[in-house]
């Protein structure tokens, strides 16, 4: 739910200077379309597998490998007006490498070049894929996909890739595009309603978003025919919420969810509130006071801005001046307590985009009986999972389809980090995360470093202490 940061923002704007400029703010800019041919699955001598997609930024890249090491490429200095050559940067550090370089050869040829030590073997080979562009209805609007397919004719299983709560083209930006076929998976990929190629408007409305994922569910099994060994869904964050809630309106042969919730919105704000304050130092004795806090700005977003103010301007008052009160951020709280209630109650309802900020997750989640596994991030800042864990295991009671597997080290995404001036810097994905979600898409069993991630099973319900590898029953 970062995105309400994004909309409360535009306030200010809109106050300030119109809607137009508002409207940027929300927007990424639109990848150069030239760069289109550099996109894609590459093989490395040895047997590495890199995928390419674009990035932030017209002319941006990123590289990411089944490693889970990932790249930022910039254009090089002087590389001109359609680069070729790039500088790189591990993860979202923004510190580029001294003497490493990406050159990508003229489309027709389908190669990489590396000058430096990122991947084993120095030149990439982009693999031939077979991609299918399609467009499909969902109440009433023509929705963009692309089935995406390895080469050959056998049956393979397809993942249908389930939106975050990004704005942004899934079709454009999804990595997992590129991976999953890279190693044998069929992937659907689709631009939510309102983002990309796909008409209507955004919107944060989970039942609609799920009857959409459904469509395009039935569209991969109808375009993949006879290829299609089983058809699931994938997906991170949001998708936590709109994956089970789609498999109740559709044959879903999987769901596989990461860093996802089994809990509300206003569940979501609170436990990102509190991680906010422990991570600044803070114990129990604030955490109790932000509470106070969180339970005021639930009133008012949960009203739809409606009601609550008086609520809310009474914590502000009353914690004000504390020196915890700056450091809350959560998903919409932080925001909420640094704009006056006037402009809340009067603008923000123009940017409403049907949240069901106290969503109740347990019908679908205990409707679902296939096979389902969830990948959670042990420090996730954004998604925290504590409540989440505890609702899964609980669930495993009787459902012996459903894994668990945590990153503890890991933040939103699965994404390991590292702390600089206070905050956190995305460095990589964490190690065996691609290959987890890879086997398990086509095997259903869970391997994972032992020394990276802590496996729930159904076969054991007792929950292991921090670090602890269970190893799931096939």
């Amino acid at each position: 739910m970062k995105w309400v940061g994004r909309i409360l923002l535009v306030l200010v704007v809109l106050v300030a200077g119109g809607g137009a400029a508002a409207y940027y703010l929300l927007q990424e800019p639109a990848p150069d379309e030239r760069l289109v041919c550099d996109y894609g699955v590459y093989d490395f001598p040895g047997g590495a597998i890199a995928s390419v997609n674009a990035s932030s930024g017209r002319q941006n890249l990123r590289m990411t490998s089944m490693t889970g090491e990932t790249w930022f490429l910039q254009p090089a200095p002087g590389s001109g007006d359609i680069p070729t050559t790039f500088t790189v940067a591990p993860g979202w550090t923004e510190k580029v490498m001294e003497n490493v370089s990406v050159t990508f050869a003229p489309c027709g040829e389908g190669k990489l070049t590396i000058a430096g030590n990122l991947v084993p073997g120095d030149v990439g080979t982009r693999r031939a894929l077979e991609m299918t562009d399609v467009t499909f209805e969902s109440h009433g609007q023509k929705l963009f996909g692309r089935l995406v397919m390895p080469q050959g004719d056998g049956p393979v299983p397809i993942a249908v890739l389930v939106h975050g709560s990004e704005r942004d083209s899934a079709v454009v930006f999804n990595r997992l595009a590129y991976l999953f076929p890279g190693n044998g998976i069929g992937v659907f990929v689709y631009d939510k309603r309102g983002t990309g190629k796909s008409e209507g408007t955004y919107t944060q409305d989970f039942d609609l978003l799920a009857d959409d994922a459904a469509a395009a569910l039935n569209k991969a099994r109808e375009m993949a025919g006879a290829r299609a060994r089983e058809v699931g869904f994938q997906g991170g964050s949001q998708a936590g919420w709109i994956e089970p809630l789609a498999a109740t309106k559709t044959k879903a042969d999987f769901v596989l969810v990461g860093f996802g919730l089994a809990a509300s919105p206003v569940d979501e704000d609170r436990d990102c509130v509190e991680v906010d304050l422990r991570d600044a130092g803070y114990g129990d004795d604030v955490i109790a006071k932000a509470h106070e806090i969180t339970d005021a700005t639930a009133v008012v977003i949960t009203s739809h801005f409606t009601k609550g103010y008086e609520q809310l301007e009474a914590v502000k008052a009353k914690y004000g001046s504390e020196p915890w009160y700056k450091v809350i951020k959560g998903q919409y709280t932080g925001l909420m307590l640094s704009y006056p209630s006037l402009m809340l109650r009067y603008i923000a309802p123009l940017f409403e985009v049907g949240t069901p900020y106290e969503y109740d997750s347990l019908p679908p989640l205990k409707a679902y009986d296939g096979p389902e596994l969830w990948v959670l991030a042990g420090q996730d800042h954004l998604a925290p999972d504590k409540q989440t864990l505890k609702v899964l295991r609980e669930l495993q009671v009787d459902k012996p389809q459903l894994s668990v597997v945590v990153f503890p080290s890991a933040d939103h995404g699965i994404l390991e980090f590292e702390r600089q001036d206070g905050k956190r810097v995305e460095t990589r994905f964490s190690a065996g995360y691609f290959d987890l979600i890879v086997d398990w898409i086509k095997t259903r069993h869970i391997n994972v470093p032992a020394d990276s991630a802590v496996v729930y099973s159904a076969a054991s319900t007792d929950t292991p202490p921090s670090g602890d590898a269970v190893m799931d029953t096939p």
